[in-house]
């Protein structure tokens, strides 16, 4: 028997069976939409930082090469893209959390630390040497990732 949204109980299918036996089925899950929102802007509030003068802007800027054409109108469109993909961040960082139970800030720190290593880092290290960019570009963008991932994490473990 399962229990349905609406509270009643119904049997389970030979199908659904199965896949319960073999450790469940994935389920819409109910999300702390300010919350995500909330994580979103401060990952981006931390990239204005981070890129800032007062923090990487000088050292980034040397290895990267700057935009073409207008340069307001690509920093703007760059900053409304970066919003957007934060946002989009902190909504799959909210199902991992969920999805992994967790309910502290520090297990939250670690999701967002083995998200940051198993698709970020492990994959910015090869492009960047296929590349042949400098490992110091590497440090200061993963550099981001790897404290704005762990934030967030920390954040929605603890902010349902």
């Amino acid at each position: 028997m399962i229990e349905t949204c609406s509270g009643s109980k119904r049997p389970l299918g030979k199908t659904k069976q199965k896949r319960e036996e073999k450790g469940g089925q994935m389920t819409h899950l109910h999300f702390n939409l300010l919350a995500v929102l909330a994580c979103g802007a401060l990952m981006w509030v931390l990239g204005a930082i981070w890129y800032s003068p007062m923090a990487f802007s000088k050292q980034w800027m040397a290895l990267v090469p700057g935009p073409q054409g207008d340069k307001k109108k690509a920093m703007m469109a760059g900053m409304i893209m970066s919003l957007i993909g934060d946002i989009l961040v902190a909504f799959v960082m909210a199902h991992v959390v969920i999805w992994s139970g967790s309910h502290e800030f520090g297990h939250g720190l670690f999701i967002g630390f083995v998200i940051w290593m198993g698709f970020f880092a492990a994959t910015a290290i090869p492009q960047g040497i296929f590349e042949g960019r400098p490992f110091k570009l590497f440090a200061i963008n993963q550099g981001y990732n790897l404290l704005g991932l762990m934030l967030i994490g920390g954040v929605l473990s603890v902010w349902r």
